[in-house]
């Protein structure tokens, strides 16, 4: 009885888990329908089809997609309860019969017993007060333990009871569930209708379209050119305050092995004119040791690898702030509260236009018109600038990281602001068509880097 009740309970337990991330994981994809809904919505609310209704569809129907193997999977893991109450309550009924059993066997020898020997003669018949003393608490102890058998009974009569009310109470829960799986199916399907409508419909204006991908190509440029300027210019500012330290400690050091000189030269000369021929000797020797000092000194910065002068441009606190970014890969908060991403990083085939491809520094994040963009990180803005296409753009410096803010309707903050993660940098902009999307970015020096990597999971 001990090995089941632990078997039991190590699946319970197991299946608890597991039923608890997938009702975790159920409720975020809840949110993320919704989120894609109320921002399809507004998309939506515009008289002719875009590109942005047709990346929110597409993003609703992977979303709508999972939703459906969500609860897929909740049936199968259902189904696996189901069964295991099942024989969690076979199991018991076995337990039930045989302590049945045990009890009337006990009770029948108990009154075979007591016909044959009277329980007070039992006792009375005691040829000392010792075994009298015995054989009562024997009596007692027979006596509790057919109590005992009898709450055993009532105890597992009590389990099996829950077990099998809970076995009807999850068939009630797989068959509602079932009832909303076939419920987002049609909702799946209809996705797909309104999807191909939209894609007929922009196909229908390939011309505009291949116009629009053309400036937009454009404008992607302006941006990653501006934006590898900045950082060059940041880079030769670096090397700039690197070099004039380097000139500062040199001096320093040469005037350092100067009064060292002039110190050992005094005493030399202070030596010279009371010791011999062989102390004189010792001092010109003496003398010679700052020489050489003066040019390991000289070379020292000249003798350093390309890497290692490179490592020196960041001061303590950038090094460490770099270094602190660079532990934060995969949980970097997203730049707006709400949105999905519409447009990933790198080269991939665009929606509509057959054969064509398309190239993103960055990722594209879909939001409500009027939404807040945030720093994602500590850091300190090095740059905020107009560029025709993207908007106003933000480019705050984390170390040698960089964080790129495009497509911003506003911006409220300024060039050498110290920022706190999560801290408002700008306002989205929405374009013509009444899509709100901010850009985002990732570099380090001069290389983009995929921020999809950098952001937490949603």
């Amino acid at each position: 009885m001990l090995t089941l009740s632990w078997l039991v309970g190590g699946q319970a337990m197991a299946q608890q888990r597991s039923r608890q991330q997938l009702e975790k994981e159920k409720r975020q994809n809840i949110e993320k329908v919704s989120q894609i809904r109320t921002i399809l919505k507004k998309t939506s609310s515009q008289k002719q089809a875009t590109l942005g209704q047709l990346k929110a569809l597409n993003q609703e129907i992977a979303v709508q997609s999972k939703q459906i193997n969500l609860l897929q999977e909740d049936v199968r893991l259902m189904t696996s309860e189901i069964q295991e109450l099942r024989r969690t309550s076979n199991q018991l009924q076995k337990d039930l019969e045989k302590l049945k059993k045990e009890y009337g066997e006990m009770v029948y020898s108990a009154d075979k017993r007591r016909q044959q020997v009277n329980p007070l003669g039992f006792l009375f018949s005691a040829e000392s007060f010792n075994q009298l003393v015995a054989r009562y608490k024997y009596l007692q102890q027979y006596a509790e333990a057919r109590k005992g058998q009898v709450r055993q009974i009532e105890k597992i009569r009590g389990e099996m009871l829950v077990k099998q009310q809970a076995v009807e109470q999850k068939k009630k829960q797989q068959q509602g569930t079932l009832a909303v799986q076939v419920n987002e199916s049609k909702r799946l399907e209809g996705l797909k209708e309104e999807k191909n409508r939209v894609a007929q419909e922009l196909s229908a204006k390939e011309q505009e379209l291949r116009t629009e991908l053309a400036e937009s190509r454009k404008a992607v440029n302006r941006l990653e050119s501006a934006i590898t300027e900045m950082i060059r210019r940041e880079i030769r500012e670096r090397q700039e305050r690197e070099r004039l330290a380097r000139l500062a400690r040199e001096k320093a050091e040469r005037e350092r092995i100067a009064r060292e000189r002039a110190a050992a030269a005094a005493a030399a000369k202070a030596e010279k004119a009371n010791a011999d021929e062989a102390e004189t000797g010792k001092a010109e020797v003496a003398e010679a040791k700052p020489s050489e000092a003066t040019e390991t000194a000289a070379e020292r910065v000249a003798a350093r690898k390309p890497d290692e002068r490179r490592n020196t441009l960041l001061n303590d606190e950038e090094a460490a702030l770099a270094s602190s970014f660079a532990a934060s890969r995969n949980r970097l908060p997203w730049p707006v509260s709400r949105g999905f991403i519409s447009d990933h990083y790198g080269v991939k085939p665009h929606p509509v236009l057959k054969g064509v491809m398309q190239d993103n520094p960055g990722i594209d994040i879909q939001t409500n018109p009027g939404e807040v963009v945030r720093a994602v990180y500590d850091g300190v803005v090095q740059y905020t600038t107009y560029v025709t296409g993207m908007h106003n753009i933000v480019a705050v410096q984390h170390g040698d990281y960089y964080t790129v803010y495009a497509k911003l309707k506003s911006v409220s903050v300024q060039v050498g602001q110290r920022l706190k993660a999560r801290e408002p940098i700008g306002v989205v902009a929405t374009d013509k068509d009444g899509v709100a999307e901010v850009q985002f970015q990732v570099w380090k020096s001069t290389s983009r880097l995929n921020p999809e990597s950098w952001l937490m999971d949603r």
